[in-house]
């Protein structure tokens, strides 16, 4: 148990991660400065980093005004934008989703699709944790 409990930091935050990279298929061979400006590479960015958060809060709002669910107590509006900010983060379904679209227009857009969701769930990741980072109560550190 305590062997467990030792690697789990590191099966969780390393490990697992890039597993779950590797089998993505992800390669970054032959990726240039122009795939980062490319319309699907800037596409699948703004979609994770824009439309998933949108649609997360927009639904969450729409729930409580109608009455179905109520936000459990302490969290406020700010907290419910920093979860759906971190729901732009994920890349397996997003890459699944990705070859699956571009895989019938006869053109390679696996490096954009990839490099688009990479850089998307990065910077999702980045901003939900400021974000909740500045929402969340700071703990009192004085000793007096």
């Amino acid at each position: 148990k305590k062997l467990e409990h030792d690697l789990h930091p590191w099966v969780a935050y390393f490990v697992l991660p890039v597993f779950a990279f590797a089998n993505a298929g992800v390669s970054l061979a032959g990726i240039s400065s122009e795939v980062f400006v490319h319309p699907v590479t800037l596409g699948i960015a703004l979609g994770l980093m824009v439309g998933k958060p949108i649609g997360v809060f927009f639904m969450t709002w729409l729930v409580h005004v109608l009455g179905i669910a109520r936000l459990p107590e302490g969290l406020t509006w700010y907290h419910i934008f920093g979860l759906s900010v971190l729901c732009g983060v994920g890349f397996t379904m997003s890459l699944f989703i990705g070859t699956l679209a571009f895989d019938q227009v006869g053109v390679n857009f696996s490096p954009y699709d990839r490099l688009g969701v990479i850089v998307g769930s990065t910077l999702c990741a980045i901003w939900g944790y400021t974000v909740l980072y500045f929402a969340l109560p700071k703990e009192n550190t004085d000793a007096a």
